[in-house]
């Protein structure tokens, strides 16, 4: 797995190299150690059966859980013992199944070695936490102020983009692409992964 500090450099006038603490890249290293570590388990006791999935598939994969959460949020209560953390953690694993699934040809082997396919798993985490910092430039951090509940709507409205996408043979005139929304997920759900943690 690839593993990052959490520390940007710079060099003052007089050669002195300070470290400056950047808390958000720094909890998206946590949250997504806690997800590889629950891919590579997952992995050594299933392998790669999820290959067999269409994108569409995992689409709605990462529906279902989208609705829990939310429906959960509306009722205020659980029936089902598992916290909606992991529910987020699943999530974020299915959408980087699905970059994987759009990056290898369907005719692919369906068995993908451990290392290979952890290979894979750290380049998609890699290129969604270099958006998730540009992204984070640009806009202040303002997500530290909306509410976790606005980033299951967020979810479930790039699900149905998806969709939409999906039924239309992956076409579009003017949208990113699925690759973008699912990147788009996983960020939604870092971030609330780390609302979740700061008010326990």
């Amino acid at each position: 797995m690839y593993f990052y500090c959490s520390y940007y450099c710079i060099t003052n006038p007089k050669n002195t190299t300070l470290h400056l603490a950047n808390d958000t890249t720094q909890q998206f290293d946590e949250a997504m150690a806690k997800c590889h570590n629950i891919f590579v388990k997952k992995t050594t006791d299933y392998g790669t059966s999820w290959r067999v999935m269409r994108p569409k598939s995992l689409t709605d994969q990462i529906f279902i859980k989208a609705k829990r959460i939310q429906t959960i949020e509306e009722k205020g209560t659980n029936l089902v013992e598992d916290p909606i953390d992991d529910d987020y953690r699943g999530i974020i694993n299915y959408c980087i199944l699905a970059l994987i699934q759009l990056q290898l040809n369907s005719n692919d082997e369906i068995e993908l070695a451990p290392a290979k396919v952890t290979e894979l798993y750290d380049k998609h985490v890699a290129k969604i936490r270099a958006l998730l910092i540009k992204k984070n430039h640009d806009y202040g951090e303002a997500w530290r102020d909306m509410r976790v509940s606005s980033f299951t709507d967020l979810i479930l409205m790039r699900l149905l983009r998806l969709k939409q996408m999906e039924d239309n043979k992956g076409q579009t005139l003017i949208s990113e692409g699925p690759d973008a929304n699912y990147m788009d997920i996983v960020n939604y759900c870092v971030f609330a992964l780390i609302k979740l943690g700061e008010d326990k």
